[in-house]
């Protein structure tokens, strides 16, 4: 018997009311199921599931009746956050209803497809390569162009028949799903296992030998636990109960055969004469009023409750697997750890090889060399076991970008082991909180700086293995540093031999077809955002990097590409209008709210921020009020606005209104904010960083050569201290900018030769005294004062000075007063600030300090100063303070006076 099977009693009515049907040719097998509760977790509350609602199809007038009516429990206004900022439009208002019903259709349709929308993200569970509990591994792929799927690799010769898609094996479905079983080969002398459901336990217990119990000691003794005596009596004597009914009707001389048996009434026939006679039955299936199966059979309730309560034996279902020492002793695996394979399709084309989309680990094509899969499956003693917890996510964020393949200061591509050593304790050095790495996510050119993405569920091979990621953030989060990934879904490399492009032979399986399939510029695919099988693939990719590998957030990058059909290269003039005509793209916003509603409800503290050069309306608003959801957006116009100053405006010509309303362009975001003066774009993408702007065209032999590298100083510091103080609770540095890295970024490409002198930072820069080591010193500083002055999580500033004539900027923030003098040439020995509070005011931060290359004009003994009644600025106070040319400096309320 089995441990896991159900004894029932039988409550026989008389003779009149048996249960057999009026005729039978032959006997009929009674089968009894045992009910269990589940409860499922649905990840997101906006949609119930369809199978208890109905939703049929609506015209446009009645999704906006069901958006205002059906929803307004939940707390649902597809369009609440127009009425939260004061914007009336009544087009874009109708856009976000409309928007709103294709969500809810979409989720319908997953929820058709997925029991919850947690099952919908956890993809890489079932698909790619997984070892099973049983001697075997399984492996599953989305082709839905295919007619034939197979596993060739090394371990099977490169053999297309030998691991195929079996029919009656769960071998291909309705929605193009492939399922191949590799099954583990038995060792030479070895005997097969006695039961096909002995299992393993591969990782726990992986030492664990064979315990020489029998699997029928063990359901042996599991019944004795289980049951009390007697209770299995029909389980072990299954033709008991049928017999005693047999002879409740016909006595125990009835007939043998078929033809002896007599005619027999209908059941409602021969139980309406028993109940006339003996009352209604407790037990009898016909007495509710409905219509149930003549063969149904109530169990006794007193039993069926005795029986919930009984806790189920499986911990000696899980003691007959047997661990990893006695599967290696009886078998060897069907596929071994570090094996190449690909996935070979037979389309209505012809064959094809493909790299499996959902692949962990890839050798990308190098040197002519095909590309292919590496199955990572290591031992238990060499996969690495995680140490440390993700940090508490901060009130404010100091972001740092790096790219682990230019981390190194030789001219190679460095290691993920070589930045965990020497990088990681820099960062935590320089006071930032978290880092945000760019080109993890394997793509097949080195040069594209990971944006072509070929393979969305492997870290690049050419920087280590997936173990040396899992150790190089864990020891980011040992550090106290948050680990962020720039993310590419809004566009895929068109590479066919190992991205997704015509992955099963056909043009519409992962993007769309004809001119909206392609990137008008980039030559990249767009994905198909309004299928449900690539949402599956995309959502689930993003849950991956957080199960597998703990990472805290997501820059979702170029999220304009993806918004509209010209891929956001338009003017854009701030109307409305231009967010909800026909060019954009109602698949790609339900793609990105439904991203961030899964992922905040699985992972509470995730961080998700937008790269949105356009700033679609609602980006950072709640979902539930016709926002999409995301925690910051990135403020693209300050950085540009620098590199054209830098580059094209002479310095008495900045304007400074221009300069504060670039660095505060959406005041009502301000909190969402990220801000940076430059990232990897001005470094890597042709473009030249602000440090060699400055500094690169300086001539040591100059006579200028002193006042020069001042003012390369002087503004490099500004420029940073400004763009950090003023704007929202996150800042962004790119590896190297923070001391003024000297040389551009240029990978190996055909364009220089395949040469790395440039592909490199110069680290030891920072080992020699001198402008570089200034400039670390101020950006280190720079990191502290956010630390212990909590600058960015303070709310936003009142900036109350900004004078474009004397070329000052002033700003209060909290009990902090920000000044900025950027004239080339004047100073200013009693400028007029106003502040709010009376008191006494000392100087924090001034960036003319010697210590940060300065001149050191302002002495420590005139740090300090006292406010005047007299009101400036439209304040009640002011200071009158010594504002040197080109510096700014912090000032800090260190006591108040009462006037």
């Amino acid at each position: 018997m089995s441990a896991l099977s159900i004894p029932f009693k039988f409550y026989f009515p008389p003779t009149t009311a048996t249960s057999f049907p009026p005729s039978q040719t032959k006997p009929h097998n009674l089968t009894f199921q045992r009910r269990t509760r589940t409860t499922t977790k649905t990840a997101c509350t906006a949609s119930e599931n369809p199978k208890q609602r109905q939703n049929p199809k609506r015209n446009r007038a009645e999704a906006k009746t069901e958006t205002t009516s059906d929803d307004v429990e939940k707390g649902i206004d597809p369009a609440g956050f127009l009425a939260k900022r004061g914007i009336s439009h009544k087009a874009f208002a109708l856009f976000l209803r409309e928007r709103y019903k294709v969500l809810k259709d979409m989720k319908d349709e997953i929820l058709k497809r997925h029991e919850n929308f947690m099952i919908l993200a956890s993809g890489f569970e079932l698909l790619g390569m997984h070892r099973h509990p049983e001697p075997r591994v399984d492996y599953m792929e989305w082709a839905p162009g295919a007619r034939y799927c197979a596993i060739v690799g090394d371990f099977n010769d490169w053999s297309p028949t030998e691991n195929c898609a079996r029919e009656h094996y769960f071998g291909h479905d309705d929605y193009g799903y492939w399922f191949i079983i590799l099954q583990d080969k038995l060792r030479e002398g070895e005997e097969p296992d006695k039961y096909y459901f002995q299992m393993y336990n591969y990782v726990d217990d992986y030492d664990k030998g064979d315990s020489g119990v029998t699997v029928e000691e063990l359901l042996k003794k599991a019944n004795e636990e289980y049951w009390e005596p007697g209770e299995d009596r029909y389980s072990n004597n299954r033709f008991e109960g049928p017999v005693k009914l047999y002879e409740q009707i016909f006595g125990p001389n009835g007939p043998q055969t078929m033809e002896d048996l007599p005619d027999i009434p209908d059941p409602k026939t021969r139980y309406k004469e028993w109940a006339a006679e003996h009352g209604p039955s407790r037990t009898a299936a016909m007495d509710s009023g409905k219509e149930y199966d003549i063969y149904n059979v109530i169990v006794d309730p007193e039993w069926h409750e005795k029986i919930r309560a009984l806790k189920p034996p499986i911990a000696y279902w899980f003691e007959t697997r047997k661990g990893r020492k006695a599967w290696m002793k009886k078998y060897s695996p069907g596929i071994p750890h570090g094996s190449k394979y690909r996935v070979y399709f037979n389309t209505p084309n012809g064959p094809l090889e493909r790299v499996p989309a959902w692949a962990t680990y890839v050798q990308p094509e190098v040197d002519g060399k095909q590309a292919y899969a590496i199955h990572w499956e290591p031992p238990p003693e060499q996969a690495y076991k995680w140490k440390n917890k993700s940090p508490k996510v901060p009130k404010s964020l100091r972001i740092y970008e790096a790219h682990v393949g230019i981390s190194g200061s030789e001219p190679k591509i460095s290691s993920f082991n070589e930045f965990t050593d020497k990088v990681l304790p820099y960062i935590k050095e320089a006071g930032y909180n978290t880092i945000q790495l760019i080109g993890i996510v394997e793509h097949k050119d080195y040069f594209t700086v990971g944006y072509r993405v070929t393979n969305y569920f492997a870290v690049s091979s050419r920087y280590g293995t997936p173990e040396d990621f899992k150790r190089l953030v864990d020891e980011a989060h040992g550090l106290g540093l948050l680990v962020f990934l720039e993310i590419v879904h809004s566009y895929a490399a068109a590479d066919e031999m190992v991205g997704l492009s015509m992955f099963d032979g056909s043009n519409d399986s992962f993007f769309r077809t004809g001119k909206r399939g392609q990137h008008k510029f980039w030559g990249t695919r767009m994905f198909k955002y309004g299928d449900p099988d690539v949402l599956h693939f995309l959502v689930s990719n993003l849950n991956w990097w957080i199960v597998e590998y703990q990472i805290d957030g997501f820059q979702f990058h170029s999220v304009s590409s993806m918004l509209y059909t010209h891929n956001g290269f338009a003017s854009f003039t701030g109307d409305l209008e231009e967010y909800c005509n026909q060019y954009v793209d109602k698949d790609a916003l339900v793609y990105l709210i439904l991203a961030n509603e899964i992922l905040h409800y699985l992972h509470p503290n995730i961080v998700t921020i937008a790269e949105d050069a356009t700033f679609y309306p609602g980006l950072c608003e709640p979902t539930s009020q016709g926002g999409l959801g995301f925690d910051y957006y990135v403020n693209l116009s300050v950085s540009d606005m620098w590199s054209t100053f830098l580059e094209s405006v002479p310095d008495h010509e900045w304007n400074m209104t221009k300069i504060v309303n670039t660095l505060v362009s959406n005041r009502e975001y301000a909190d969402k904010m990220l801000m940076y003066a430059e990232n990897h774009n001005q470094s890597i993408s042709g473009r030249r960083s602000f440090a060699e702007i400055l500094f690169g065209e300086i001539d040591e032999n100059s006579h200028h050569y002193k006042e020069s590298l001042l003012r390369g100083s002087s503004l490099h510091k500004m420029i940073r201290l400004i763009t950090l103080t003023i704007g929202g609770r996150a800042y962004l540095n790119f590896m190297g900018n923070e001391f003024g890295h000297p040389k551009r970024v240029e990978f190996p490409s055909s364009s220089n030769n395949n040469s790395y002198m440039l592909a490199n930072r110069c680290w030891d820069l920072l080992a020699k005294d001198g402008v570089h080591c200034d400039l670390f010193s101020f950006d280190k500083d720079m990191m502290k004062l956010d630390e212990n002055q909590r600058v960015l999580s303070r709310g936003f500033p009142n900036i109350h000075h900004v004078n474009d004539s004397s070329m000052v900027i002033s700003y209060i923030r909290g009990p902090l007063v920000f000044i900025f003098n950027f004239h080339p040439t004047e100073s200013y020995d009693s400028y007029s600030i106003g502040v709010e509070e009376a008191g006494e005011y000392q100087i924090i931060m001034n960036t003319d300090e010697i210590k940060y290359g300065g001149q050191g004009k302002l002495k420590e003994n005139q740090y300090l100063f006292k406010t005047i009644s007299k009101r400036v600025d439209g304040l009640r106070n002011c200071l009158e303070v010594s504002l040197p040319s080109r510096t700014a400096q912090v000032y800090k309320l260190r006591r108040i006076l009462r006037i």
